[in-house]
């Protein structure tokens, strides 16, 4: 009986092979490296992915896919300037972006004046105040988590739309888009309000979610027909 004893001890000492089977959630980089983007006064009181409205002087991000509320260090290695924001939207969708920042995150990175800047962006606690990181930050070496990070996904095609006319006064923009709907009734003419500093803009939006070429093609049809606007991408309104 004592060699059975030992038998089942040594084998305990070994390896199985489960103990080499790799979990389903595998380690992810912590760090973040790529080019962020911003956004403001246009989706101000707009609903956010998780829910929150977004204002734009609050330090929050969007990510493709970061859970809701990660914290994140997101690092300009130009300036050395680093904000900590709080994910709670989901993009961006556009030109191979990794972050959106809200204006007040973006502004001391120096992306409200460039349009997009080169930063790293490092997964830190919870707990960590959001805002501008005080003097110099270095950029954070690579690190383990098992917060999972994908960058893989598709990049949806940009889509766009003609943007006809914006009126503070709603009859005005309804005037528009009748006017719009009599030159040709297939047209998909749609008023949308938002809330911008407390005023109401009412745009007349023409099109839905065409490629860029058709959305020329649409203005241009405008244009022949007196109606002047702006081709706008979709994702962006």
């Amino acid at each position: 009986m004592m060699w059975l004893v030992a038998l089942l001890l040594l084998a305990g000492s070994f390896p199985t092979l489960a103990d080499d089977t790799p979990t389903a959630t595998a380690s992810k980089n912590a760090v973040l490296r790529g080019r962020a983007s911003w956004y403001g006064r246009e989706h101000q009181g707009k609903r956010t992915s998780n829910g929150e409205r977004f204002d734009r002087n609050q330090y929050t991000c969007a990510h493709k896919t970061l859970p809701f509320g990660t914290r994140l260090r997101v690092t300009n290695p130009l300036n050395g300037k680093a904000v900590v924001v709080r994910v709670t939207d989901r993009g961006p969708y556009r030109h191979q972006r990794i972050l959106d920042l809200s204006e007040v995150a973006a502004r001391p990175l120096g992306i409200v004046q460039l349009g997009s800047a080169g930063v790293v962006a490092e997964i830190v606690p919870a707990d960590t105040p959001l805002g501008p990181v005080a003097g110099v930050a270095s950029v954070p070496a690579e690190q383990e988590t098992d917060i999972v990070v994908t960058e893989t996904s598709p990049e949806p095609a940009e889509t766009y739309v003609v943007q006809a006319g914006t009126f503070g006064e709603l009859r005005n923009a309804e005037a528009l888009a009748a006017q719009i709907k009599a030159l040709d009734a297939q047209l998909p003419v749609a008023v949308r309000t938002d809330n911008v500093n407390g005023r109401a803009l009412n745009r007349v939006i023409v099109g839905e979610r065409l490629p860029r070429p058709q959305a020329d093609e649409l203005w241009q049809r405008l244009q022949n027909r007196g109606i002047s606007g702006l081709v706008r991408q979709a994702e962006n309104l």
